[in-house]
């Protein structure tokens, strides 16, 4: 425990932004948590909408300095990678129309044909005495 009055602020002023930083980003993780929630429910238009949210919440992070400039970056594109993903996905579903497949006919088994090779006899060495 610090004994100059200085020292004791700063630890008061330590916790306290401690305290302010770990709100910030459980707030940014909710809002990444919401998105993946709503695309494995398939709502893909409120994840795009939530997406400009947790958008905006990742960028206050940074300019506070909880985050780096490179994470936030990493986390606002891994996140439009999956929604677009996601997007994606469900465009080619709605495209390609089921297919009925053809049943399938085995042909009869043949027997496998056995490969007969003849070798030729090596010539002996003849012994050199």
């Amino acid at each position: 425990m610090p004994n100059i009055k200085s020292a004791k602020k700063r630890v008061l002023v330590n916790d306290k932004k401690t305290e302010q930083n770990k709100a910030i980003r459980s707030a940014v993780k909710t809002e990444m948590k919401k998105i993946d929630a709503l695309l494995k429910e398939n709502k893909l238009e409120e994840a795009k909408a939530a997406l400009s949210v947790a958008f905006s919440a990742i960028d206050s992070a940074c300019s506070k300095n909880i985050y780096h400039a490179n994470n936030a970056s990493n986390k606002k594109a891994k996140l439009a990678k999956k929604v677009d993903a996601a997007i994606k996905a469900t465009a080619v579903e709605e495209v390609v129309a089921p297919v009925e497949e053809a049943p399938v006919v085995e042909a009869p088994a043949e027997e496998p044909v056995k490969k007969t090779t003849t070798r030729k006899p090596r010539a002996k060495k003849a012994d050199a005495e």
